[in-house]
């Protein structure tokens, strides 16, 4: 595929004008015009020929067409029934020798448990910024066959998806991240880029798929130490978790065996420390 085969900023317009689609803020839905960006997201992902992607999102298609391009097998999940129809039509009039590789699901990313086809093993998507954590952390949960992420997010929710225990941003969506997987920032995404341009800053978010830390505790109960644990960030812990221990008293205890300082703060701990926690509260 040569790069006219990607769609530009007119292209993306007439395509939508066609088809009466004016980008909605209650969908998240900032169009990607610039196949330069495309490119570069690629190329980070390095997705590899005949490798499985799962893509939320695709919107027009303008990323859905280069991860085709790069050999990918592509299964695309879009809310948007206007959209999820239009999809494999552009990719068969646009690249018509990579249609047989697209599959395209109308679903809502948030409610879905199931995928059809063979299971993927990488996620890239320029993710709807209203619901970015919730999809990323619901397609870690439900689909472990993911080994790698590449999620195009506001900036914001860039920082904390990357943040350390102990830093500013460091906070709940921190901490689940690092159960799954470990996060790291891949770049920065220009506001010209999108159609309509956005009024906040992007960023890239490249996750790695790592097994969770050793515990007895199950995933939700440690998750619920998490939230309890920033519920109110000024908070001591012994305090904080007292209402998921039963009392403050039974927190401090927890917390000691778990070897943690009971007057510490959620946003010191990692995720091995959370799980620690969790196991002494669920002995």
């Amino acid at each position: 595929m040569t790069t006219d085969a990607l769609l530009g900023p007119a292209q993306i317009r007439d395509l939508a004008g066609r088809l009466g689609v004016r980008p909605t803020k209650s969908l998240g839905q900032n169009f990607v015009v610039d196949a330069g960006t495309v490119r570069r997201i690629v190329r980070i992902a390095q997705v590899t020929p005949g490798e499985r992607v799962v893509e939320i999102g695709p919107g027009l298609g303008s990323l859905t067409l280069g991860l085709l391009d790069a050999g990918a097998d592509v299964l695309a999940v879009e809310i948007d029934p206007v959209l999820a129809e239009q999809l494999p039509l552009t990719v068969a009039e646009r690249a018509p020798d990579l249609a047989g590789r697209l599959t395209v699901l109308t679903a809502d990313a948030l409610t879905l448990t199931a995928l059809p086809g063979p299971p993927p093993t990488a996620l890239v998507a320029n993710l709807p910024y209203n619901v970015a954590v919730p999809v990323l952390l619901s397609f870690l949960a439900r689909f472990d066959s993911l080994e790698r992420v590449l999620v195009m997010v506001q900036a914001e929710v860039a920082d904390r998806l990357v943040a350390p225990p102990g830093s500013r941003t460091y906070g709940i969506p921190s901490a689940k991240a690092a159960w799954y997987a470990s996060a790291r920032s891949a770049g920065s995404i220009g506001r010209a880029v999108f159609w309509p341009v956005p009024r906040v800053d992007s960023s890239l978010v490249a996750l790695e798929r790592r097994d969770p830390p050793p515990t007895t505790a199950t995933r939700q109960e440690v998750f619920a130490v998490v939230d309890a644990a920033f519920a109110q960030r000024r908070k001591m812990l012994r305090s904080a978790l007292a209402g998921v221990a039963g009392s403050g008293a039974a927190a401090a205890a927890a917390l000691v065996a778990a070897g943690v300082d009971p007057t510490s703060r959620g946003e010191r701990l990692d995720i091995a420390a959370f799980a620690r926690i969790a196991e002494q509260l669920h002995r």
